[in-house]
């Protein structure tokens, strides 16, 4: 079993949806993706937060797993904000309000243990600050990392030139699709895997991920059948850092890995859609998490 290091945004979010709405609640991609890589393997969580962050917050993660000491708690600012508004399709949401506040001008300092962390997942953040981050660490095996439509719009360039340095590459449908010009997922995974990583996974929502690799290894999934569908923020960044979670408690990153790693993604992250923040990784236990992955198995299987 390996460490892992997560280096994410940690948030306040206030959300709606048809039925209820959430104000200020625990969220953001490195909070997300620690909680649930953290059920598999201890997590360095790297990021920055403002004054108004609840010191709860910190401790429900610490108590799960997590080194908290990469969490910067700079007096004087504000916590990064975002506001959004579900649709009756879970699927489809709208950007109320986004408010950077302290993440705007963030640059990741790690501490000594974080820098020997084997397995790295650069969560969703501007590719400038992930390859500061790529610069600090020490012997990594594995590096993944995520981006969003904001920086293929706003920051190609950076993004282009973080590419080769990374491993694999997580983004949702439309980012790859954006990011490669392409409307086939599988001409735009191709695509990618040509500008750097060795592997590409593709998000796509309540439709499961795709997975592209080298030597043309290919894994395609459906999510789980989840019959509660409350509230879906950060099912994504639960799905990647689970997936990077159960790779680094097998310190191993071959074919037949990864294809469970996607699995234990899918089903950790099936939890998140149940309540919101949260709530529902909560009350899961790893116990409830591999019923889950021997249930979701055996539906694969013709």
């Amino acid at each position: 079993m390996a460490d892992l290091l997560i280096v994410g945004s940690f948030a306040l979010d206030t959300i709606h949806t048809p039925t209820t709405s959430r104000e200020r609640i625990l969220g953001g991609t490195g909070s997300h993706a620690s909680y649930g890589a953290s059920f598999f393997t201890k997590v360095f969580a790297s990021g920055v937060v403002g004054e108004d962050w609840r010191s709860d917050d910190t401790k429900m993660l610490a108590a799960h797993n997590i080194d908290v000491e990469n969490l910067e708690v700079r007096p004087g600012t504000k916590t990064c904000f975002w506001e959004a508004k579900y649709s009756e399709d879970m699927n489809y949401r709208d950007t109320l309000d986004i408010q950077l506040n302290v993440l705007a001008d963030y640059h990741p300092v790690l501490t000594e243990a974080a820098k020997k962390c084997p397995y790295i997942f650069l969560a969703n953040n501007p590719p400038t600050a992930q390859m500061e981050v790529i610069a600090q660490c020490e012997e990594p095996k594995l590096i993944v990392a995520d981006t969003m439509n904001f920086y293929i719009d706003n920051m190609k360039e950076s993004l282009l030139e973080l590419l080769p340095q990374v491993d694999g590459l997580i983004l949702n449908d439309s980012e790859a699709q954006m990011l490669s010009g392409k409307r086939d997922l599988f001409d735009a995974g191709d695509f990618i895997r040509q500008l750097g990583p060795r592997f590409v996974i593709i998000k796509k929502g309540e439709h499961g991920s795709l997975f592209m690799g080298e030597d043309g290894e290919l894994c395609v999934l459906p999510a789980y059948p989840s019959r509660q569908v409350v509230e879906p923020t950060g099912a994504g960044d639960c799905f990647a850092g689970s997936f990077m979670g159960y790779i680094a408690s097998r310190d191993v990153a071959d074919y037949k890995t990864i294809r469970d790693a996607l699995l234990y993604g899918t089903v950790t992250a099936s939890f998140t859609i149940e309540d919101f923040s949260f709530d529902a990784l909560r009350r899961a236990s790893r116990e409830e998490i591999d019923a889950r992955f021997r249930q979701m198995k055996e539906m694969l299987q013709f």
